[in-house]
């Protein structure tokens, strides 16, 4: 490996992020992939946006091969402060408990809505009743 086992900031990787100065950051080591931006079988431009931040999911789904993955040790120049890179939101799904909760939600608003419709309805139908059956009587 090139490198002296020097630890960087991200806010020094992301300093050199252009085609004449381009380091990345894969798995926390960072490499100066300049020379190399030239020869990458996808082109410079997609190293070059995966400056300035950890592109080690963006190496990874690529898919490359144990060659290419061989061959970052000649770029090599340190690692990197774990500290200065943000933290992945990871995505965890809801718990069944939420879900339950979520439940009771909803039926707890169509309890309170029937609580309500139903003596309406009650109401309504006594007084259909009452308005279709009364006898007229007759006027003097």
């Amino acid at each position: 490996m090139g490198g002296d086992g020097k630890v960087f900031t991200l806010a020094e990787v992301s300093q050199h992020s252009s085609s004449q100065d381009c380091w990345i950051v894969i798995d926390g080591k960072v490499y100066d992939v300049t020379k190399f931006l030239d020869d990458h079988p996808g082109g410079d431009e997609v190293i070059l946006t995966s400056t300035g931040k950890d592109a080690t999911d963006d190496f990874e789904d690529v898919g490359h091969s144990s060659t290419a993955k061989a061959m970052l040790d000649e770029y090599y120049v340190g690692d990197i402060d774990t500290a200065t890179v943000p933290v992945k939101a990871k995505f965890v799904p809801p718990t069944s408990k939420t879900v339950e909760a979520n439940q009771d939600k909803s039926s707890d608003f169509v309890i309170k809505l029937l609580q309500f419709l139903v003596p309406l309805l009650i109401l309504g139908l006594a007084f259909g009743i009452r308005y279709y059956t009364k006898t007229k009587t007759p006027s003097s």
